[in-house]
């Protein structure tokens, strides 16, 4: 059954395997401790940070291993507020940032900080003018992904790093999606990452902060990791995650130029294959192994449990995967497509037959969803009014737009369709229906129960 959901965790490297199995021998000491099975234990320890500081460019002094990644980026966020708090309170971040980071600033913001939030073109990327505006003398720290978790596209870190150099903010990396593929480029002063995401065993995370840079850890403190991560560390499974990331590292090149072929076929077929798709995120500058694309007129949960049970594990950033209801933050940022969202993140070894068996399955996955929620494949011929509005209240998605579509050939070219929704995901859908169908998106109002959203029929 082929694994296309690498990004939310990828499968354990053999040579993960094998350093696992040999730590629990070697490794299973307290290694802080000054007899035979301590220092054996320590040695371990030291030569797992030596391997994970070369891989991430830093000191191994300025390196400590945590119990996740999401541990390390509240770790460092936490700290390096703390450790500039006399500048200000001010924390700048991506509006596509992980949830890690995100739940970080609204711890922040809940003790009373500030936080600002940098916005991204519909291609998911921020620039470094949109981080320069939003900084300013109270900023005590900025954070940005080196890769979008969702969507693959790649930010602009270097030149993001050199406007908060300019201004002396420290610059917070998250780098747990591009890690495994390179080392983040740029003047970073923090950087985190989790093992699970480029093939080491869960349960480790890395924080990496340069040395001048101002920090106070947080919370109870001990000797362990330079005292930014409390807490005896799970050994074999540290030595495991720098193993690795050594070994990934070493066969990163060929296999991105690999995986990239095959992403690139999905990003071209798809989009011939399957009617009504939008493919989101950066062509060009993007992950290698990660493409997504959303839907029109399909239940996001339903096309999952179709293509899972069609033998292919993929993932989505859709409110339909949720109880929430609510549009992924990601793409709700990029003001792109959320119906029948599909991530499609390649593991090292993925075949060309593996791809081309997905592109088989996706399109009939897609046309039998349509069919049963009764998708019209074109509008009527005979418009009725000049306007028409539906109630589509307690409607979740793809609700709404497919009962747009219906009605929008019951108006005149220049007449319009308004729909009332009480379902968010309508403010990201009919505005990204109306780009992609060729109508006219006039606007929203508030009603007293949900939303009214107006579009203007153009052909």
């Amino acid at each position: 059954m082929p694994y296309f959901d690498s990004a939310s965790a990828a499968p354990l490297h053999p040579v993960a395997r094998q350093a696992l199995l040999a730590a629990l021998d070697e490794g299973w000491a307290d290694p802080v401790r000054l007899y035979r099975e301590g220092r054996r234990a320590r040695l371990l320890l030291d030569a797992a940070r030596e391997a994970a500081a070369e891989a991430v460019g830093c000191r191994a002094d300025e390196l400590v291993f945590t119990p996740s990644g999401t541990h390390a980026v509240h770790t460092g966020v936490a700290g390096a507020l703390a450790g500039r708090r006399r500048v200000g309170s001010r924390l700048v971040v991506s509006a596509v940032e992980h949830s890690s980071v995100l739940h970080a600033a609204e711890a922040h913001a809940a003790s009373g900080g500030s936080v600002t939030e940098v916005p991204v073109d519909r291609l998911g990327a921020v620039s470094p003018d949109g981080y320069a505006s939003a900084l300013d003398p109270t900023t005590a720290l900025a954070c940005l992904q080196s890769a979008n978790h969702e969507v693959g596209t790649v930010q602009p870190v270097a030149e993001v790093a050199e406007v908060c150099g300019a201004v002396g903010v420290p610059l917070l990396v998250d780098a747990a999606q591009s890690l495994g593929w390179g080392p983040v480029e740029g003047g970073w002063s923090l950087l985190t990452a989790s093992a699970h995401k480029w093939g080491g065993p869960p349960g480790v995370g890395l924080l990496a902060v340069r040395k001048g840079v101002r920090f106070a850890p947080q919370g109870p403190l001990d000797e362990r990791e330079s005292g930014r991560s409390a807490g005896f560390g799970n050994l074999p499974a540290i030595v495991a995650a720098a193993a690795s990331l050594r070994a990934v590292r070493a066969e990163a090149d060929a296999e991105a130029a690999r995986l990239r072929v095959l992403v690139d076929r999905i990003r071209r077929r798809v989009a011939r294959l399957v009617p009504d798709v939008e493919v989101v995120g950066d062509a060009e500058r993007r992950l290698p192994h990660l493409v997504t694309f959303s839907c029109l007129y399909v239940d996001g949960e339903t096309l999952l449990h179709e293509l899972d049970r069609a033998g292919y594990s993929v993932s989505s950033g859709s409110s339909c995967t949720s109880s929430t209801l609510t549009p992924s933050h990601v793409l709700k940022a990029m003001g792109v497509l959320s119906e029948g969202n599909v991530r499609v993140s390649l593991p090292p070894g993925t075949t060309a037959e593996e791809v081309n068996g997905f592109l088989e399955v996706l399109p009939r996955a897609v046309s039998g969803i349509r069919a049963r929620l009764g998708v019209p494949e074109a509008p009527e011929a005979d418009p009725v009014a000049e306007s028409v509005e539906l109630d589509a209240l307690g409607l979740r998605c793809p609700q709404p737009v497919i009962e747009l579509a219906r009605a929008i050939g019951t108006v005149p070219v220049g007449g319009t369709v308004t729909v009332v929704s009480d379902d968010e995901v309508a403010r990201l859908d009919i505005p990204a229906w109306c780009a992609m169908r060729g109508h006219a998106y006039v606007g929203e109002a508030a009603r007293p129960v949900g939303v009214a959203y107006t579009v203007r029929r153009l052909r």
